[in-house]
């Protein structure tokens, strides 16, 4: 016989997604709530994901010269507790609420009073609006809830990549996964168009990447952003990769050319691509069906 406590639990559960799912600003403001948490998140991953693998690869370069480990001290997405890079002061809870907290401490450290990035709290805002869109335009569902993963995933690596130039297999590749695996069930696309599109994202980027290096030996990109595409292609099909290259390559184009003209950005100093390719797959999001249209009308 079932424990009552847990049969309570779950008719209050039943309940809640019922309510989400008659009323629809509800679960739109549920989920602008969710996605301002997982922006919160997402800096503390935007911030440590490159510095721990950079520890991997001297962890695994030392262990090659037979050396010890330099820094043995565990890092991850969970140690230590985030602190302020200026004076090491650790962050207390009420410090830590998405934008409000920001706002509250008026950008500066309450210990040191150094600056604080205004990033942190438009990255967390950013990622509450795109979760608020996807809630409104796709209804509640599995597909909401996938597509807000696809988004926060993208809104990761696109200021990953803008750091660091890298786009981290620990993010692309599970996101390729989950698209095919999504897919099986036609969530967004059907699964013959899922496999043909994580193949061909790769494999055309990879040609480019090649024939650009035979021609002026140099690399124009890195394999992330192969992985990247293919992973779109996963979840939206071979059908939305054109569309999706055409937007990444005009808006990367139309920013570069900024950048060098207004900027004085050196033409010789590279411009990461994956945050382009996350705009096209923003819009493959929302706009998939009429993208396909433009080209494949019928």
């Amino acid at each position: 016989m079932p424990h009552p406590k847990l049969c309570i639990e779950h008719a209050n559960m039943a309940e809640i997604i019922e309510l989400l799912h008659r009323q629809p600003a509800l679960f739109i403001a549920a989920a602008i709530l969710f996605g301002l948490l997982i922006g919160s998140f997402l800096n503390v991953v935007i911030y440590r994901l490159p510095k721990m693998m950079e520890r991997e690869w001297h962890r695994n370069c030392a262990e090659l010269r037979n050396e010890e480990v330099a820094d043995s001290t565990p890092y991850n997405l969970v140690v230590p507790r985030s602190a302020c890079p200026s004076c090491g002061h650790s962050i207390r809870a009420w410090e830590n609420i998405p934008v409000l907290s920001y706002l509250a401490l008026k950008g500066k450290c309450s210990s040191c009073k150094a600056r604080i990035t205004p990033r942190y709290p438009l990255v967390e805002a950013a990622t509450g609006l795109v979760a608020g869109l996807i809630a409104w335009h796709f209804g509640f569902g599995i597909t909401a809830l996938a597509a807000m993963l696809f988004a926060f995933c993208l809104i990761a690596l696109t200021f990953i990549d803008a750091d660091t130039h890298l786009l981290p297999d620990d993010i692309t590749l599970p996101l390729m996964w989950l698209g095919l695996l999504l897919n099986i069930g036609g969530t967004f696309t059907d699964l013959q168009s899922a496999v043909i599109g994580a193949m061909a994202g790769y494999l055309t980027l990879w040609s480019v990447y090649w024939l650009f290096k035979l021609v002026t030996g140099k690399e124009g990109m890195g394999y992330g952003d192969f992985k990247l595409l293919a992973a779109i292609g996963a979840w939206f099909g071979w059908q939305l990769l054109p569309a999706v290259l055409l937007l990444a390559s005009l808006i990367g184009s139309i920013i570069g050319i900024g950048l060098i003209v207004l900027a004085r950005h050196g033409r010789n100093v590279p411009i990461p691509f994956g945050p382009y390719l996350a705009l096209g797959g923003i819009a493959a999001l929302f706009w998939g069906p009429q993208m396909i249209n433009l080209y494949l009308p019928g």
